[in-house]
């Protein structure tokens, strides 16, 4: 170790760890723990050493102010207690505020239409993941919402549009449909119908009229093609 380093470890020992005749009727320690540790500990005991908040500038600020004072929108300042104090308090005040839109939410929800997609035997201890990247999509002028997603046990070449008026009470036509993509991407005479055959890796909607699918190449070798494709929902 250099003198440096001495220097800095013996420093460090008096600056925290002085007899404090004030704390021998503390809990705990009867000297000044590390400052930035006490903020960690999991528990509800009072700091050992308080920080000084003289001459901060928000409490002044906060002192100063009449309307600010006393408003309930100012998370309560906790200076004797540690942050995990502080982050339980926070949590418990934030479930709280979540509670009654959640209640309010799930009441006013309510099943427009079902449709069965798949079936699966009931007997199997763990249910494979069979539907993959729902993607929602509102579009604002023609009041309609589309729902992309695969069906994995169906196909892995086929992506599924959903599509529903916002008003549950209307109905529209074609109301979900597949598109399957095998291998039109085909488009010299050198290959054959099998040997291009692409699925899909993920879909979105670009904008109200498009779709945006990557697809990629379903042989089994190293080096498989990948395709950024826009499709027209017309």
């Amino acid at each position: 170790m250099t003198q440096k380093d001495i220097t800095f470890v013996a420093d460090f020992l008096t600056e925290h760890f002085n007899e404090a005749p004030e704390l021998y009727n503390r809990k705990g320690k009867y000297f000044n723990v590390e400052r930035v540790g006490q903020y960690l500990k999991d528990e509800d005991d009072d700091l050992v050493s308080p920080p000084n908040t003289e001459g901060n500038q928000w409490f002044n600020f906060l002192k100063d102010s009449t309307h600010l004072k006393e408003s309930p929108l100012l998370f309560p300042y906790y200076p004797e207690k540690s942050l995990h104090f502080v982050k339980r308090q926070m949590e418990g005040v934030i479930d709280q505020c979540l509670q009654k839109p959640a209640d309010v939410i799930g009441k006013s929800v309510h099943q427009a239409v079902c449709m069965s997609l798949y079936k699966i035997s009931r007997s199997e201890d763990s249910t494979p993941q069979l539907f993959k990247l729902p993607f929602l999509w509102n579009d604002k002028t023609s009041n309609l919402h589309y729902v992309l997603f695969t069906v994995l046990e169906n196909s892995i070449s086929k992506i599924h549009i959903l599509r529903r008026h916002t008003d549950t009470s209307r109905s529209v036509s074609n109301g979900i449909l597949a598109v399957e993509f095998g291998n039109f991407l085909s488009n010299s005479i050198n290959d054959s119908s099998d040997s291009r055959c692409y699925s899909c890796l993920d879909a979105h909607f670009y904008d109200d009229d498009t779709i945006t699918v990557v697809l990629k190449e379903s042989v089994q070798q190293e080096g498989k093609e990948r395709v950024l494709a826009q499709l027209s929902l017309s």
